[in-house]
């Protein structure tokens, strides 16, 4: 066995996920021409063809099948152990990896990614900006930030702060289309929604349907950025329902007005903002980065209206 085999082994995986040497020399920081090299010693080494190689794609063969369902979990052992006795040193040093939300990512993550490797030069870190429901498992993440209430799982989660959304409008678009009191007044005004999925903003909650189904208002602008929906609000194109992280500054500013609605029961619940992990020890990188984030947040969280 080559000496170098365990990197070998994450470059194939790296491969695999990727779909292309070229992808995962991206992934990797290399030339595709270094990455075709590895995969090149690991096939020698192992005696067997792992892809059946073509212009068009990469295709796993019967042995690459078996290497990738074996070789995943052992380097999830690996990093998980690593990471488990690195903790013991106390060193805030390697390469972390966080999943959010990409608006929540650039306000409030990168300030304290910055901060922290100032702090720490050994510290580098992969903040993976996603839509999606990130598995620090699957992907080998140190640790992924949700939303809303959380659904039952092995994971471990450490509250950042609590979620609230707010129901906000212009002071223009009021003044032009009324301020309506109660939730029922929103069937005569115009709403934002998010574009895709499934009432991803939670409009159910507000209205007991989604936005402008049944003649519950009528969605006029739609959109897949909070940013975008934020912006949108505050341009007067109708009334919002996002999360206080996304337009609290802008109610305490005055550019947006809060709706109280019957004193906002779609807030009754417990549900926060999350640091979800696998391990059950966190890392020193782990440990720092939550502290530096639970700190810059504050509590009450800094955008509080």
């Amino acid at each position: 066995m080559r000496p170098h085999f365990a990197e070998f082994l994450g470059t194939f995986v790296d491969v695999v996920r990727a779909g292309s040497f070229s992808g995962a020399a991206r992934r990797r920081a290399v030339t595709p021409s270094a990455v075709v090299r590895q995969i090149d010693a690991l096939e020698d080494d192992l005696g067997v063809a792992l892809f059946i190689r073509s212009t068009r794609a990469l295709t796993l063969t019967d042995a690459g099948e078996r290497l990738h369902e074996r070789a995943q979990r052992h380097l999830d052992d690996l990093a998980d152990t690593r990471a488990e006795v690195a903790a013991f040193g106390g060193s805030v040093c390697g390469t972390l990896r966080i999943a959010c939300l990409p608006t929540f990512g650039k306000r409030y993550v990168l300030p304290v990614v910055a901060a922290l490797q100032a702090e720490h030069p050994g510290l580098n870190v992969e903040l993976d900006l996603t839509e999606r429901l990130a598995d620090p498992v699957v992907e080998r993440l140190d640790a992924v930030i949700r939303m809303g209430a959380l659904t039952d799982s092995t994971l471990i989660a450490t509250r950042l702060a609590p979620f609230t959304r707010l129901v906000v409008a212009s002071p223009a678009y009021l003044a032009r289309a009324g301020t309506p009191g109660s939730a029922a007044d929103l069937r005569a005004h115009r709403l934002l929604d998010k574009l895709h999925g499934a009432d991803l903003l939670g409009w159910r909650e507000v209205l007991g349907c989604p936005a402008g189904h049944a003649g519950n208002g009528t969605v006029t602008f739609r959109s897949d950025d909070f940013e975008a929906l934020r912006a949108g609000a505050e341009a007067g194109l109708g009334i919002a329902l996002l999360a206080s992280w996304v337009v609290g500054p802008d109610v305490r500013a005055g550019r947006l007005v809060r709706l109280g609605l019957g004193g906002e029961p779609w807030n009754d619940g417990a549900s926060g903002i999350s640091l979800l992990r696998a391990l059950p020890q966190p890392s020193a990188k782990l440990k720092a980065f939550t502290e530096a984030l639970r700190a810059a947040i504050g509590s009450p969280p800094i955008w509080e209206p």
